[in-house]
C-alpha cells in the first residue's frame, strides 16, 4: 500500500515521504510570496529546517525565519513573531515545527492584521467574530512531530505569562490553507518525544471518542486513530526509522486533532494549567492524567470505551482498556504519577480553579467540580 495522498479534509493536506520538497509551491499555492518560517529554537538549527529555508530561497521566496518560541509560547513570543512579520513585509506563515511551533505561527499570521488585543479572541463564545477575517495572513503548517494536530486545527494554544495561565485563541481561519505531512521530518524525534507527541495523538482520540456531544464524523476518527496508534506507536518507538510508523503516526495525530471537534475532557482540563504552571511536557502530562480520569468517567463511558477495545482488539472490556492504558504508558517509560513527573508541593487550589475553567471541561463526560476534580487530580498525583 503506498502512503502517499492528497486530501482535502479538513484543508488541503500533501501526505508522503519527501514531500517537503513541494513547500514552495505550496507557499504559492495559498499565494505567499514572502514567507516567514516560524519554528521553536531547537528546530531553528536543525538539517531539516535548513533544508527547507534552502528550497523556499531557491524558489525565490526568501529566506525568513523567526524562532522565539517557548516550548509553551506566550504573548510575548507572538508579539515578537508580529513584529518581525510586520519589518520583514512578509504575506504568509510557513508554520514549521511541533505544537509550540505550530501555534504561535498560526498566531503570527491570525494576529499581524489585527487592531484589537490578543486575549479579545479567546475561545469563550462569539468572541472570533470580533476579529478582522480578511486581514488573517495565509498559513502553510509543516509538522515535525506527530501528536498535536495543530497542523489541522482552527485555534492555537497560548500561556497567559503574566497568569501562567493556557487560552485558547480560536477562529475558522487560523485553519492552515495547505499542509505538508512529511514523516521523514519526523525520523530524528528522540524516543521521549516520540512517546509524548504520540500520546497526546491518543488522548485527543480517547477524549473525542468519550465526549456526550454529537458528531459521528469525528467519532469514527477517533476510533480509527485510537487503532493506529495502538499498532504504530511500539514501532516508531522501538525504531525512529520505521518510515511507516512515522507515517500512520502522523495520520493519528492529524484525526486526533480533527476528531476533538467533538470535545475534550478532564485529561486537558488538568493538563494545560500543570503544564503552564510547572513547564511540563503537554503530551507526556496527557498519558499521567489518563488512567486516573478513565476511571474519573468510568460511569458515562464504560460502555463506550468497551465499544473501543471490541474494535481495537482487547479484552475485557473497560477494565481491559485501561489495563492496555497502564501497559502502553509503562512500555513507553511514562511516568506514573504526577510527582514522578516532577510535579512537586501543587497549588491544588489554583490547579482546581483553571481546570474547571478551561474550555475542555464542557466536553468531559462526568460534570466536574470543585470536589470531584480535587479528587481526580489528588489520584493524578
Amino acid at each position: 500500500m503506498s502512503l502517499t495522498a492528497n486530501w482535502s479534509y479538513p484543508t488541503a493536506i500533501r501526505f508522503g515521504a519527501g514531500r517537503i520538497s513541494e513547500i514552495a509551491d505550496a507557499c504559492k499555492a495559498a499565494g505567499m510570496q514572502k514567507p516567514l518560517l516560524i519554528t521553536d529554537r531547537g528546530l531553528a538549527n536543525m538539517d531539516i529546517t535548513s533544508k527547507t529555508l534552502d528550497l523556499l530561497e531557491a524558489a525565490g521566496l526568501g529566506r525568513a525565519i523567526f524562532s522565539d518560541v517557548d516550548p509553551n509560547p506566550n504573548e510575548k513570543n507572538a508579539a515578537a513573531g508580529v513584529r518581525a512579520f510586520k519589518d520583514g513585509d512578509h504575506d504568509g506563515v510557513v508554520a514549521f515545527g511541533g505544537g509550540s511551533g505550530l501555534d504561535l505561527g498560526k498566531l503570527v499570521a491570525f494576529q499581524a492584521g489585527q487592531t484589537r488585543p490578543l486575549w479579545d479572541f479567546e475561545d469563550i463564545g462569539d468572541w472570533w467574530t470580533r476579529a478582522d477575517s480578511d486581514a488573517i495572513a495565509p498559513i502553510v503548517a509543516v509538522p515535525t512531530t506527530a501528536g498535536t494536530g495543530s497542523e489541522v486545527g482552527r485555534a492555537s494554544v497560548i500561556t497567559n505569562s503574566e497568569t501562567e495561565e493556557k487560552k485558547i485563541i480560536f477562529h475558522p481561519r487560523i485553519l492552515p490553507s495547505v499542509v505538508i505531512c512529511d514523516p521523514e521530518l519526523t525520523v530524528g524525534m528522540p524516543q521521549f518525544i516520540t512517546a509524548g507527541t504520540g500520546l497526546d495523538a491518543f488522548a485527543h482520540c480517547v477524549e473525542a471518542f468519550c465526549s456526550p456531544h454529537y458528531h459521528p464524523m469525528s467519532q469514527g476518527m477517533a476510533l480509527e486513530g485510537m487503532r493506529l496508534v495502538k499498532e504504530y506507536l511500539p514501532r516508531a518507538y522501538a525504531d525512529g526509522t520505521d518510515i511507516e510508523a512515522r507515517a500512520q503516526m502522523m495520520s493519528a495525530a492529524a484525526m486526533g486533532a480533527t476528531a476533538f471537534q467533538k470535545g475534550l475532557g478532564a485529561i486537558h482540563a488538568l493538563s494545560h494549567p500543570i503544564g503552564a504552571i510547572y513547564h511540563t511536557h503537554h503530551g507526556t502530562t496527557n498519558a499521567v492524567c489518563m488512567p486516573a480520569v478513565l476511571q474519573f468517567n468510568k460511569p458515562a463511558i464504560t460502555s463506550v470505551l468497551t465499544r473501543a477495545a471490541d474494535y481495537l482488539g482487547i479484552d475485557g472490556g473497560f477494565d481491559g482498556f485501561c489495563a492496555y492504558v497502564d501497559e502502553l504508558n509503562a512500555s513507553l517509560s511514562i511516568p506514573k504519577t504526577l510527582t514522578e513527573l516532577g510535579v512537586k508541593n501543587p497549588d491544588m487550589d489554583r490547579i482546581v480553579a483553571d481546570a474547571l475553567r478551561d474550555p475542555s471541561t464542557g466536553g468531559n463526560p462526568v460534570e466536574m467540580t470543585e470536589a470531584n476534580t480535587r479528587a481526580l487530580l489528588q489520584a493524578c498525583l
